[in-house]
């Protein structure tokens, strides 16, 4: 019997300011189970946070908070030394004021995903990662909370009692540790999508990766990554969409499959 497979497809979004123009990511909500939307660290600012939420809520999306570091000309992307208590202020901060946009436009929050160089040290550091999930337990333990797959972010997750989705990377590439390569490296981009799309199927059906230096990682695919900023984002959207669906997979988070803000899609 062919064994059945469900995985969240989820993109960043509302990473603009004031009159931002949301045509891409309008244009990929179809595609999508889940949007992970900017708080005003990294990106966006309250007018987009409210046009985001709204527009999710519009296509049946699950909506999660997407806190990063206060870095808005480096994109949230730059290493910056914080303490683990600071670390828990930014992500109540943020989170807070997602929750609240999504409150008043009579939607639910359903996730918590970091951004950027926060997501990425979280990933390795013990402490930040555990503030971080504690944070997030004390927000609402209901919340469920996206890091990289295997990581110290999903370990702190699950020892405080969150629910934890195992993220993978759909235009990234891996070290042999796990980790995302640097944005900095020439090979850390992967931008062939027929290659981007077999790599994620490989990573769901099977559990394994190629790793940068050529040795084969098991990982837990159990939300998707794309990137929604790029110029071929959205025929990228749609053409993992189709090719998912047409290894008969359906879209949306597995543990939360019968949740009816999360869509089947």
């Amino acid at each position: 019997m062919t064994k059945s497979f469900t995985v969240d497809l989820n993109c960043d979004m509302g990473e603009g300011f004031g009159a931002f123009d949301i045509g891409n990511d309008a244009a990929i909500m179809p595609f999508v189970s889940a949007v992970n939307i900017a708080c005003g660290f990294h990106a966006g600012d309250p007018s987009v946070m409210k046009k985001t939420v709204k527009l999710a809520i519009s296509h049946g999306l699950a909506i999660g908070a997407h806190p990063g570091l206060p870095d808005l000309q480096g994109f949230g992307r730059r290493i910056m030394a914080i303490s683990a208590e600071e670390a828990y202020d930014m992500v109540v901060y943020q989170v807070g004021a997602l929750a609240a946009f999504v409150k008043t436009e009579g939607g639910t929050m359903r996730h918590v995903k970091p951004h950027g160089a926060l997501y990425n040290m979280a990933a390795k550091d013990k402490a930040l990662a555990e503030a971080i999930a504690t944070a997030i337990y004390r927000i609402d333990p209901a919340l469920v909370l996206y890091g990289l797959s295997g990581s110290e972010l999903i370990l702190a997750g699950e020892k405080i009692g969150l629910s934890v989705a195992n993220e993978v990377f759909s235009d990234r590439t891996y070290q042999h540790d796990g980790t995302l390569t640097p944005r900095n490296e020439l090979n850390a981009l992967i931008t062939d999508p027929m290659l981007a799309v077999a790599r994620v199927v490989q990573m769901i059906k099977e559990g394994t990766v190629l790793s940068a230096q050529g040795t084969l990682l098991k990982i837990q695919a159990d939300t998707v990554c794309i990137h929604g900023d790029g110029k071929t984002a959205v025929a990228f959207a749609g053409q993992l969409h189709v090719a998912l669906k047409g290894e008969g997979m359906r879209l949306g988070l597995a543990d939360l499959a019968k949740d009816t803000n999360v869509a089947d899609k």
